[in-house]
């Protein structure tokens, strides 16, 4: 059962640390309805203690939207989950691929592949709180384990545990001995573990992520995975989705639309956020990568680099350097 909006997992956008946050949501929106679209990973803690409006808080346009949590702890993601319900998300996420040190101290992330009945209990539990559909992401493995069927057990014992999707990170996690950007390009990917997995496993959801960095590459894994999910290039080039509605969900009569466009759409956004008292700082870093690729686009980059991060700047500092690109 999902939330209000409907969930189309052909198509997502990854949940990245430091950029997934509702600015570059409400922004890769802007390219089409039917992306899903992730928060970054926000720890279980943080929803239980934090400040929940300022943690959690988004923007109705940002639907379909999933929030991707951390944590290890069946009773503390419950009580999350049932927040997170509350709050009107669509999707509920559990991380089990973050490598990262910090959160390997915190006992979740990829560490939980090494104990896939504690990831399944945490998937009931999450179940058990709310009527959302309850995912994983995860990785291939750890470290040098090159074992597809202890892979496989992981993933049933979740499928098993009512996880309507699994986002497979088509890569092994090391835990040691690498950083979180070595651990995006050094593993080796293994496209074929994740087409193996849909196969043993054809009536569940499968979806793959990993170097993925073009439509025509997302329309090639859909021959044989149920979805997709980008990482990195869109953050990088978000003009990469601007076809993603004809090319990936079909709709041939989709007009995609131009660089200008997706900023002039933003606009409205950006200035309400200014009123609200947001630096456009927090916006602009989103929209750098817009005119990649394009004659000026080093131009569009230094000037806001230069001075969006002032403190009295305004809308007036976007509208310059569009013209420094038009």
């Amino acid at each position: 059962m999902a939330g209000a909006y409907e969930i189309d997992r052909r198509f997502c956008i990854a949940p990245m640390m430091d950029y997934s946050d509702r600015h570059s949501r409400y922004f890769l929106r802007l390219f089409s309805p039917r992306i899903l679209l992730y928060t970054e990973m926000i720890n279980v803690h943080a929803v239980l203690e934090g400040e929940r409006e300022r943690v959690l808080g988004f923007s109705a346009e940002e639907h379909p939207l999933a929030v991707q949590l951390g944590g290890s702890d069946p009773e503390h993601l419950q009580r999350a989950a049932r927040i997170c319900a509350d709050f009107g998300y669509d999707e509920i996420n559990l991380n089990c691929g973050c490598p990262s040190d910090r959160v390997q101290s915190g006992s979740f992330g990829a560490c939980l592949m090494r104990d896939p009945a504690r990831v399944a209990d945490c998937v009931l539990a999450m179940r058990a709180a709310s009527p959302l559909p309850v995912t994983v992401k995860h990785r291939l493995g750890i470290d040098d384990d090159d074992d597809y069927d202890r892979f496989a057990a992981f993933a049933a014992a979740q499928l098993d545990a009512g996880a309507e999707a699994l986002i497979v990170h088509a890569r092994n996690a090391w835990l040691d001995g690498l950083s979180p950007k070595q651990n995006r390009e050094i593993p080796p990917l293994k496209y074929d573990w994740v087409y193996r997995l849909k196969r043993d496993f054809p009536d569940r959801e499968i979806v793959v992520n990993g170097g993925i960095r073009s439509l025509d590459e997302c329309r090639e894994h859909l021959r044989r995975v149920d979805g997709v999910m980008l990482g990195r290039e869109p953050y990088q080039n978000p003009f990469v989705l601007h076809d993603v509605d004809r090319i990936v969900f079909g709709d041939v009569d989709a007009e995609p639309p131009s660089r200008i466009d997706i900023l002039h759409r933003a606009y409205p956004y950006i200035e309400r956020q200014l009123e609200l008292g947001q630096p456009l700082s927090r916006m602009a870093r989103h929209l750098l990568g817009l005119f990649h690729g394009e004659p000026n686009a080093r131009r569009w980059r230094r000037y806001l680099s230069e001075h969006a991060h002032r403190q009295s700047a305004g809308i007036e500092i976007l509208r310059e350097a569009e013209r420094l690109v038009g």
